[in-house]
């Protein structure tokens, strides 16, 4: 059995993301528009050159991208530089930068790894995907990891759904609509969805087992702003150290974790 554990999908992707196009055959037009978007999400603001250098890539290609990711409404032209767009942040959270995010959570993250056990992580949406920010894998060696950059749908996993309960509504219409395709047998359908979610917003924890990589146990909680969710915050062991006394203890101190993230978080 192997000693990490990652989703199958979610690891194919950030193969992608960590590796410049040259380097990765199966790097993908989407991956690479995918790290411009991070990036700028990571940064705040950055100028096209600066993205050319940092992802080395042909600033011409990073213009259309740019132009690309414009269209939809995921980037914003602000001066010489470019930002996340209306359609991914306008009222929700978009005040807080993701470096300032993983800055921030670092610590909170490497006691709650230490508390617990387990692989504590952060995610982000951006658009219609859960991005992993940052993480601190368990000590143990069967674990599971979910590398920072990858992504995966919303509908799957607590981490996922917490970033979903709190999304604006067009998002979370346009996940629904889109189709919940399963990525494990324990993917919620639909109906299940609608019910975790609201199940999130009335508990304020997200919780699921096996939804996205077989035999483990996630519980997340929101980081919540009054402007909205920044991101969310949790922790994933295998299912066999995931008792009910260890998740009830894990989710006071996600709880707590997620007060701390907040009241560090610059205004």
């Amino acid at each position: 059995m192997p000693t990490d554990h990652a989703p199958d999908r979610a690891a194919e992707r950030a193969t992608a993301l960590d590796r410049p196009p040259e380097e990765a055959a199966e790097d993908t037009s989407f991956a690479r528009g995918l790290r411009v978007l991070l990036t700028i999400a990571d940064r705040g603001e950055i100028r096209a050159d600066e993205l050319s250098v940092l992802l080395e890539t042909p600033i011409s290609t990073v213009y259309r991208y740019l132009r690309t990711l414009a269209t939809v409404g995921f980037v914003d032209r602000h001066g010489a530089g470019y930002r996340l767009g209306p359609r991914l942040i306008i009222g929700y959270g978009a005040v807080v930068t993701s470096e300032e995010v993983i800055r921030v959570a670092n610590p909170i993250l490497e006691m709650l790894a230490e508390e617990t056990g387990e692989t504590a992580t952060i995610v982000r949406r951006v658009g219609s995907s859960a991005v992993c920010l940052h993480e601190i894998p368990s000590r143990h060696a069967l674990r599971v990891v979910l590398e920072p950059g990858s992504a995966w749908p919303l509908h799957a996993g607590a981490l996922s759904r917490v970033l979903l309960a709190y999304a604006p509504p067009e998002i979370l219409e346009e996940v629904v609509d889109g189709g919940v395709q399963p990525i494990t047998s324990a993917t919620p359908d639909e109906a299940q969805l609608r019910r975790d979610l609201d199940d999130i917003l009335a508990t304020g924890v997200g919780r699921s087992e096996g939804e996205i990589v077989s035999g483990s146990v996630s519980i997340a909680v929101p980081i919540l702003r009054e402007d909205g969710i920044v991101a969310a915050i949790g922790v994933i062991a295998p299912a066999g150290r995931a008792s009910l006394a260890w998740r009830t203890r894990v989710t006071r101190l996600l709880q707590d974790a997620s007060r701390t993230v907040v009241g560090s978080l610059g205004p």
